[in-house]
């Protein structure tokens, strides 16, 4: 990832600094004249050229609820964006006639919005308007997919689109998500919204909502009412059984199933507020002065677990994944089950006893999975843990107790070495990889009296990026390959990937930059790959690519923050690029030639040079 190697021996002269610290002439970096985003995976287009759409352009498809839906808004879209590029295809707008009509044909329109459901496409856009363009999928959302792709060949005032082309498109994985946590700070819905809107742009297909946590319980339930009303934010803070309706329907109008996460049993403070006597060491100090790291009561302020051993956690439990199926029709239900802490059970008196009696952490984790995956499962659902489920070093439960056939595993610790470690073990598997997919991380440790901040000035560049850093960049996102070491049969257990906002330090006023565009990133990775017809990676090319689809993103009401100076949009190529493509050097954050112009000394140079080829 990054840079490679140079394999050939470099003079050491002032010519050879020049060309370090200059650019190539400017040449395209882009394959064809006008951008898609995410990159189609067969992009045929000989001659490129572009036709005017007509005013009256129709688009014909069969009848279908949320097809009708997605028709009428691209519809709509293609006829009054009138988006304009920064910087002009330079395509030959022809006299020939113009586009009139795009006809849809879908093989089954009956095939719900599921996991592993078919988003294959076809597209062809004639080179005249005297023939329709044709869009052919075996369902309603490969048909989705298409839509996107034909606005994005749509272009200019009056409408212009790209003509003479063919594309064949099919997702690399099937499960290509954000997570979005909305219980350390609330999210409106309209925020929510906006979200599944700009996920479809990008053909990313799964909200993964993580609705609760220690921090609050936003969530209505009706048979818990008490959840919400106690343990949520305050009264405008609240998701209704409305809100997610309407949330629910909006995805599925936009292609974007919504996975659930209520998170247990650790994670559960908020519970406390309603039901203090299923919760464990609920809103204790989370870290005290003279406990180790290891003994902590929770991973960061917010304490509280659920109880296993308390009949009464079972009860409110049940009734909690009864409402949330409910509410929610997908057949993927997030468990949680992450960052159990030990000390945050041991100072239960009934966990207390359990000990005593030579029970173990890990038998009442398996107590409270038996009690609960079964319940899940009787729903007609497939359950989603978080890795540490099988992989934490201290409580876990047994292979055993998670039948392959029904459970996922979700990593986020460890990069792909824990990815490896449960294909190994048989179970399909969604990657969020702290190392990579965290859009949290870089911006600072959130705790207020971090001493690590308090430093004399001088040099050195300041200590707390915050505990998964650093900042995740979109070229770390695009670059990841979450097969990375497995083999073909380990591979095909990689179902796909979701980015995470975990928000701390994020809410409305911060959500669209913080996820937009370094979701793009991992939308283009994981639907057409991050590598060329060669085999190279394709971060350079993406550059422009990804910066004028950004651009477009923003005139779409996506607040996504610029990757580069907008003088590199307006000049695309390699002008904001390296004169040469440099190897990695570590610890290296800046530019080699950060002070040309100074006084150049070259013995100095020399030794630098083998650290840096």
């Amino acid at each position: 990832m990054g840079y490679t190697k140079l394999s050939f021996q470099l003079p050491f002269s002032i010519f050879t600094i020049f060309l370090l610290c200059s650019t190539i002439p400017e040449i395209s970096a882009v394959g064809y004249p006008i951008n898609v985003w995410p990159k189609p995976t067969t992009f045929l287009w000989t001659r490129p050229q572009a036709i005017l759409l007509s005013p009256n352009f129709t688009i014909s498809h069969t009848n279908h609820p949320y097809l009708t839906a997605a028709v009428n808004r691209y519809l709509r879209q293609v006829l009054t964006e009138h988006h304009k590029p920064l910087v002009k295809p330079p395509l030959n707008l022809t006299s020939a006639l113009p586009l009139s009509s795009l006809i849809i044909t879908i093989t089954d329109v009956t095939l719900p919005l599921t996991h592993g459901v078919n988003e294959s496409y076809t597209l062809t856009i004639p080179s005249t308007g005297s023939s329709n363009a044709t869009l052919s999928a075996h369902t309603v959302w490969g048909v989705m997919r298409g839509l996107e792709t034909f606005s994005q060949l749509v272009y200019s005032k009056p409408s212009i689109v790209a003509s003479g082309l063919y594309i064949s498109d099919v997702p690399l994985f099937m499960h290509r998500g954000v997570v979005l946590d909305t219980s350390r700070n609330y999210y409106p819905v309209e925020d929510l919204l906006r979200l599944i809107k700009a996920m479809s742009m990008n053909k990313l297909n799964v909200f993964h909502w993580h609705i609760t946590d220690s921090h609050s319980f936003p969530l209505v339930l009706p048979s818990e009412p008490e959840l919400a009303g106690k343990g949520a934010y305050g009264e405008g803070m609240k998701y209704t059984a409305e809100d997610v309706k309407r949330l629910v329907e909006f995805g599925m109008e936009y292609g974007v199933r919504i996975v659930p996460e209520i998170d247990m049993p650790a994670h559960t403070g908020s519970w406390a507020e309603a039901y203090p006597e299923i919760v464990t060491c609920a809103n204790m100090f989370w870290w005290p002065a003279e406990v180790e790291w290891a003994d902590r009561f929770a991973s960061e302020p917010g304490t509280g677990q659920l109880n296993p051993l308390s009949p009464k956690t079972y009860e409110v439990v049940k009734n909690v994944i009864n409402d949330v199926a409910t509410m929610f029709p997908d057949t993927f239900y997030h468990a949680g089950a992450d960052e159990i802490l030990p000390n945050c059970w041991k100072v239960d008196p009934s966990i207390q006893t359990f000990l005593s009696k030579n029970g173990t952490l890990s038998q009442i984790l398996e107590t409270f999975v038996n009690s609960t995956l079964p319940h899940i499962t009787s729903l007609n659902r497939t359950v989603v843990y978080w890795e540490d489920v099988l992989l934490d070093s201290s409580i876990k439960v047994s292979p055993s107790v998670l039948p392959p056939e029904n459970v996922i595993l979700h990593t986020w610790n460890n990069g792909p070495n824990n990815t490896k470690r449960v294909v190994e073990s048989g179970y399909r598997v969604i990657v969020s990889s702290s190392d990579f997919y965290y859009l949290d991380c870089g911006h600072g440790g959130f705790l207020g009296n971090d001493s690590q901040y308090d430093q004399p000035p001088g040099t050195d560049p300041g200590n707390g990026g915050s505990w998964c850093e650093p900042f995740k960049t979109w070229q770390t996102i695009y670059n990841y390959d979450i097969t990375y070491g497995l083999n073909e049969t380990e591979s095909k257990l990689v179902l796909g990937g979701e980015v995470a906002l975990w928000s701390e330090q994020a809410d409305s006023t911060v959500m669209d930059p913080r996820i937009w565009p370094r979701a793009s990133a991992m939308a283009e990775a994981l639907w057409s790959g991050n590598r060329d017809e060669t085999g190279k990676k394709r971060y350079a090319e993406a550059t422009d690519r990804l910066n004028e689809w950004r651009y477009r993103m923003v005139t779409r009401g996506i607040g996504a923050e610029p990757i580069q100076p907008l003088w590199c949009v307006k000049n695309p190529g390699l002008n904001c690029a390296y004169g040469l493509e440099l190897p990695r050097l570590e610890g290296y954050t800046g530019r080699i030639c950060r002070n040309w112009g100074q006084q150049f000394d070259e013995d100095s140079f020399k030794h630098k040079l083998p650290q840096i080829f």
